[in-house]
């Protein structure tokens, strides 16, 4: 049963469903209607709720999952996900998870491609889809190249598996100053992909573009394009970010107001010391909440009445403190941390960080409420 938006009494993430449909749409419209579109909901659908999310997404036509880990992809078919879900991060451990549940590994090493084959072959399986991943600059999971024979030869020697669809990732395609990297991957990428779909004797899906690839390479979208923080209303890019819609909304309220006098001092470690008469309000959320240390002593805001209220002294482990000296305000007002008035990019630029790491932070012991 979903918990739906009233008076904040507590810190809550609302999440906007409405928004979440209509970013898929928006992002749905930047490539062909006959190219497949696969939602990333790893993290918790980027720490908001990924079966929630899913669910929503499968209603209005999302063609595939991405999940990181084998269990988000269990959690997703317990919620009812029937489309088929990618685990981007396979790993042997949970194979038999994997097979069971009908998931969909990717497979990135002659290694892990070399087990789950003799895995498949041992539960009897017959063309088991996979998803061969290659390398093509970002260094992190894939195949090169040069591993392409090797790959094959395994590939024909067993009926246990069949391959899905190939894929790689950009590193740069948020930063039109690496465009001339990005172009260079994406040709990388064509040269062997090609040359795999030609000597495989079929032709799996290709799929390479993320958000930000799909809003400036489109020409790059292949068979299929993977979205995650789109979906949740950021698109690195100020001229993108008008056209999405953060889907959540990180809400609490004030739990007491303080008055300082000259020199006294406030929080842990005495990080605040007020130099003249100042207003404090204490709110019940903190770095077990997904507040990092980061912020505080000056360092990022949260919104009261629209206004912003800086985050001073270190930010604690429940609680956080915020200078409303010039805001009128009392306790139980409800305050704005994530939203519409408070962008998470916008925020996280403050700790030198980015929007993804601020989202996919927020503690599952913050109540999910859920609008539209």
């Amino acid at each position: 049963m979903l918990n739906i938006p009233g008076p904040v009494s507590e810190t809550v993430l609302e999440i906007d469903l409405k928004a979440l449909v209509e970013n898929y749409h928006f992002l749905r419209s930047r490539i062909l209607p006959s190219t497949k579109f696969m939602a990333v909901v790893k993290a918790f659908g980027y720490g908001s709720d990924a079966e929630i999310v899913a669910q929503k997404l499968q209603t209005v036509g999302a063609d595939y999952f991405a999940v990181a880990y084998a269990k988000e992809g269990v959690r997703l078919r317990d919620a009812g996900i029937t489309a088929p879900i990618l685990v981007l991060h396979a790993l042997p451990g949970n194979f038999d998870q994997i097979i069971e549940r009908c998931l969909e590994p990717n497979l990135y090493s002659l290694k892990i491609l070399k087990e789950f084959i003799s895995f498949a072959e041992a539960y009897g399986q017959t063309d088991y889809p996979i998803h061969i991943k290659f390398n093509t600059g970002l260094n992190r999971l894939g195949f090169n190249a040069s591993d392409v024979p090797e790959i094959l030869k395994l590939l024909a020697a067993t009926k246990s598996v069949k391959v899905k669809t190939l894929f790689s990732h950009l590193a740069a395609s948020e930063d039109l100053n690496e465009k001339a990297f990005t172009l260079k991957q994406i040709e990388n990428f064509k040269e062997v992909s090609e040359q795999f779909s030609t000597s495989l004797g079929y032709s799996p899906w290709r799929h390479m573009l993320n958000t930000s690839g799909i809003l400036n390479y489109p020409e790059a979208q292949f068979d299929m394009v993977r979205s995650g923080i789109g979906l949740y209303g950021y698109g690195n890019d100020p001229k993108h970010d008008m056209m999405l819609k953060p889907i959540s909304a990180l809400k609490t309220i004030i739990s007491q107001i303080h008055e300082l006098g000259p020199g006294e001092s406030l929080g842990y470690n005495r990080a605040f010391v007020a130099s003249e008469k100042r207003k404090t309000a204490t709110l019940p959320l903190g770095h077990a909440d997904g507040i990092s240390r980061l912020y505080g002593n000056g360092v990022g805001w949260v919104m009261i009445h629209g206004k912003k209220a800086p985050i001073v002294g270190n930010v604690c482990m429940d609680m956080i403190m915020v200078d409303v000296t010039d805001i009128p305000c009392t306790e139980g007002d409800e305050v704005q941390v994530l939203g519409s008035l408070s962008r998470a990019d916008a925020l996280a630029a403050t700790a030198h960080t980015i929007s993804y790491e601020l989202i996919t932070s927020i503690s599952q012991r913050v109540t999910r409420k859920f609008k539209n």
